[in-house]
């Protein structure tokens, strides 16, 4: 049971920060954190929701993160759940500052969709990114020249400029990769995605040998999926699985549309994709045969 005596952890002022990433993950920590106090103090959605002149279904989005914080609100929630100690009030109304700023990813919302923001968020802040593709290769492993054939593909009637701005973002990401503490990333990448060419031979060739070196990195893996394993799990196209080191972030799947994407973070869901990235490994050629088989396939362009 939350209450408002001085002195009596809430939780709020322990609740930390993530150790790397943007706005986007600290509105789900903040979110997560207002729904355990909710929860603690047996108030409903509606209820609460009623309290900031908020429905049900912002109420739904609040606690998820997947919108901003009015600081008033926040207030008024937290006087709501008995959270009256002034030192932990501040705690979450400046948490809830730092998640309303704009994300470095802001100055390429003109070239990105709203629906991909979340994801670069997201990615920001991961400790590991587990993939499958079928028709391209990962944007985090992509070379320039790749990435450029691969959006003038998406965007035929983008100018030159919006190409290049978009391409600008792609190898931006790619920074998480390098550093202190490096993004891991393990990918099971079709054959059909290491055998069609993007951007003619000469950038498809430099493609292969760019992902032969970025495997040498010990948080990159690229397995191959080859033509001769058959059918496979994951016949319903390509998924991402974002994962957290923070306990307060549940893991993410991530699933790219034409003109959207879902976010899925149930239980259910997550252990769904995990196992069928399990089957995938098992069914993909080891780690340590990757190069030999990017070497055959630039043998035979």
């Amino acid at each position: 049971m939350v209450t408002g005596q001085p002195g009596v952890d809430h939780g709020v002022s322990t609740m930390l920060a993530p150790r790397k990433g943007g706005p986007t993950v600290l509105r789900i920590l903040l979110g997560a954190q207002l729904r355990r106090l909710r929860e603690a103090k047996g108030i409903t959605l509606e209820e609460a929701g009623h309290q900031i002149r908020a429905s049900h279904s912002k109420m739904s989005r609040m606690e998820l993160g997947r919108v901003g914080f009015k600081d008033r609100d926040i207030a008024d929630l937290l006087t709501e759940y008995g959270v009256l100690d002034g030192q932990e009030r501040e705690a979450m109304r400046a948490l809830a500052r730092q998640a309303n700023a704009q994300g470095w990813w802001h100055v390429y919302s003109d070239v990105m969709p709203h629906w991909f923001e979340a994801y670069v968020g997201l990615e920001e802040a991961a400790s590991g990114i587990r993939c499958y593709e079928v028709q391209f290769v990962p944007g985090l492993l992509q070379t320039e020249d790749y990435a450029r054939a691969v959006t003038k593909l998406g965007y035929a009637d983008a100018s030159a400029e919006e190409i290049e701005r978009r391409v600008r973002l792609r190898v931006t990401r790619q920074r998480l990769l390098h550093g202190s503490d490096p993004l891991n990333v393990w990918a099971v990448v079709d054959e059909a995605a290491l055998r069609r060419h993007m951007g003619g031979a000469d950038a498809m060739r430099d493609q292969l040998h760019h992902l032969i070196e970025v495997t040498k990195l010990p948080n990159v893996t690229v397995q191959v999926l080859p033509f001769h394993a058959g059918g496979h799990a994951a016949a319903g196209g390509p998924f991402s699985i974002v994962r957290f080191s923070e306990p307060d972030l549940p893991d993410v799947v991530y699933l790219e549309q034409l003109t959207s994407a879902l976010y899925l973070d149930k239980r259910d869901d997550l252990d769904n994709y995990l196992a069928v990235m399990e089957r995938l490994c098992l069914e993909a050629e080891p780690a340590d045969q990757t190069a030999k088989i990017l070497g055959k396939i630039i043998d035979d362009l």
